[in-house]
């Protein structure tokens, strides 16, 4: 009985290294895929800036042009 003790104790600890082995290969995984997401969403937030600086340029020279247009039709 012992001997059937220790056997089944032995199993146990291989199948706990095994999957010890696992969950650290996918933890490593994990941890790759978010640097990877972290990298990705900088990039779009710099994206997006970008976009609003261009937008807000746009805006301010439609915004001089409404302004001209005004006064131009005003003075005629």
């Amino acid at each position: 009985m012992l001997e059937t003790s220790l056997s089944q104790l032995e199993q146990l600890v291989s199948d706990l290294v095994q999957k010890n082995q696992e969950l650290t290969e996918r933890n490593e995984q994990i941890a790759a895929e978010l640097a990877q997401a972290k990298d990705e969403n900088e990039s779009l937030q710099l994206a997006l800036m970008e976009q609003e600086e261009k937008q807000g340029a746009t805006a301010a020279r439609i915004q001089a042009l409404v302004e001209r247009a005004s006064v131009g039709t005003v003075n005629a």
